[in-house]
């Protein structure tokens, strides 16, 4: 217990606490700098390898410095976690957007025109636009999120280790920075847990914090590893990777296999996984995005128990099948529908899907693949793009935005505001209609998700998911009114909502409007929409409570 008036170092006790646990966030980060110094000295980038090996002592020593001078401070408490979730993930942002910067910096003016591939219409590196200290801190909290938004529109222009470096923490920020820390510090006791729940996470595979978060890590680099070999298979295979040398398609698999399983979607290919043009890497990537869509502790029962049937019987992984399903054939037929307007631009006949182009026309079978690949990239939060959605209609990214306003399974990769919110609320807003034709004296119980939940019980679930679910909305609403008079007239407000929803869902799939040459406005927008999303909005409430009131009730 903190006692009021208690200081650590000189610093009230509160303060050294958050102090403390953010400076071991910064100082894992750190490690994971240095370790790209690595990638940089394999490519030859030395101004790279600079740029990173800089950014990794200057977080290390602000890191380490906290953590050593507050290393007496007690286990941080509920209120704690919170803030250092909140405090910490945009500290690691900041931080984290120091190699893009720096790098940006650091390279000779004659690099900028020798990375950009031959054969391609821009004349000088995506690397440039991280000279701008905004692009490069909205970079990094698009990565750290796995939003997958992006100020590097022409990805295969940036440096080898940009792109590791983009991968890599979307890698680690899709399990959490927090789970990260907590599974190698191995803090025991309840502080591991406030810091677990701040990250916005409650369900546990083990009755100890630290054991389920390296069981999580060792689920998630066993299927990076399985998706790694199934997506370089695929992109040999397909026209586009069979011009490229090896070494390149196992590049290529790796990145997309890190940011397809954690749900971020970056790419190390120009129009993201559109420049393939593949229909079977599109299927291939189907179940990798589902897979991180799904909640830890499903993926522990199936793998350790052979219990397939827990994909059914599991009520967040259940729904998410059925929402997978109807929503493809809802957005399919939206496309279907819209194709006299949009055949042509939004879809044309490229490569045929599976034979439908007999039946459909080729507008149609394209119609109908993108409609399946971006549904899913959408509800589980990716944010893989294969086709200008910019030019689909108004009613399909309508669709789209709704699957990622609600997103994937809690416990997952994914953002949003999660299925299991949405299916409380249902169930919520069903019992109390049946109680208005229930006697006042009837003892009302409910059955949802394998418990049974009392009337104070219910109540309490149900307020919970309303609120989160409440403020997520307002704050959707409110942004793309914002965004929609800040965008250029081009745009209509079904953009302005869309891309709103992309940022603050952590998805990445745009319409556009994301580049180096929107409003700064705009673009500061997104960094707050990208983070509150990422810690589901209370934990950022609770830091801004702290920053004017303190952390006393």
């Amino acid at each position: 217990m903190v006692r009021r008036g208690r200081t650590v170092a000189g610093w009230p006790a509160d303060l050294a606490v958050i102090a403390r646990d953010v400076g071991s966030l910064l100082a894992m980060e750190s490690v994971l700098m240095t370790a790209s110094v690595l990638v940089a000295v394999g490519f030859g980038e030395w101004y790279a390898a600079l740029a990173f090996f800089i950014a990794a002592g200057a977080t290390a020593a602000v890191g380490l410095g906290a953590r050593k001078a507050f290393q007496s401070a007690p286990a941080p408490r509920m209120k704690h976690g919170m803030i250092i979730a909140a405090a910490g993930w945009f500290a690691t942002a900041a931080f984290g957007s120091l190699p893009f910067y720096l790098t940006a910096h650091f390279a000779p003016d004659a690099v900028f025109s020798a990375l950009v591939p031959a054969g391609v219409e821009y004349t000088q590196s995506s690397l440039v636009y991280f000279r701008n200290p905004l692009h490069a801190l909205f970079e990094s909290m698009s990565g750290w999120t796995g939003s997958g938004l992006t100020m590097g529109i022409h990805e295969p222009s940036l440096p080898r280790t940009i792109q590791w470096w983009r991968s890599l923490i979307q890698w680690v920020g899709g399990v959490g920075v927090i789970v990260l820390t907590v599974s190698i510090l191995s803090r025991p006791g309840s502080g591991s847990y406030a810091l677990y729940r701040g990250e916005a996470r409650e369900e546990k595979i083990h009755p100890s914090v630290v054991s389920t978060v390296r069981t999580v890590w060792k689920i998630f680099v066993g299927y990076t590893l399985l998706s790694v070999v199934v997506l370089f298979f695929a992109i040999r295979a397909s026209a586009y990777g069979s011009t490229l040398p090896l070494w390149e398609v196992a590049w290529q698999a790796l990145n997309h296999a890190m940011t397809g399983l954690s749900t971020g979607g970056f790419a190390v290919t120009d129009n993201s996984i559109g420049t393939y043009d593949s229909p079977l890497i599109e299927t291939v990537l189907l179940p990798i995005m589902a897979l991180g869509a799904i909640a830890f502790p499903v993926h522990y029962t199936i793998l350790r128990n052979r219990d397939v049937d827990k994909l059914w019987t599991d009520l967040q992984t259940r729904w998410l099948l059925i929402i997978f399903g109807v929503g493809i054939a809802g957005v399919t037929l939206q496309n279907l529908v819209s194709l006299p307007a949009t055949a042509g631009s939004a879809f044309v006949e490229t490569t045929d899907y599976f034979g439908l182009a007999g039946v459909v026309g080729g507008p149609g079978a394209d119609a109908i693949r993108d409609s399946a690949f971006h549904w899913v990239s959408a509800l589980s939060c990716t944010g893989f793009q294969a086709a200008p959605l910019g030019q689909w209609s108004d009613g399909g990214k309508l669709l789209l935005s709704g699957a990622m306003t609600l997103g994937g399974a809690a416990g997952s990769t994914v953002g949003g505001i999660k299925i299991i919110r949405g299916y409380t609320i249902s169930r919520g807003i069903q019992w109390q209609f049946s109680r208005v034709f229930l006697p006042e004296s009837t003892v009302v119980n409910i059955e949802m998700n394998g418990r049974r939940l009392s009337r104070s019980e219910m109540e309490r679930e149900f307020s919970e998911a309303a609120i989160v679910s409440m403020l997520w909305v307002l704050l959707l609403v409110a942004s793309s009114i914002l965004l929609v008079n800040l965008a250029g007239p081009e745009f209509t407000y079904a953009d302005a909502l869309f891309e709103v929803a992309s940022a603050q869902g952590n998805v990445g799939i745009s319409t556009g409007i994301t580049g180096p040459s929107m409003s700064p406005y705009a673009e500061t927008m997104f960094l707050f929409n990208m983070w509150i999303g990422r810690l589901e909005i209370i934990p950022v409430l609770v830091f801004f409570r702290s920053v004017l009131y303190g952390l006393n009730p």
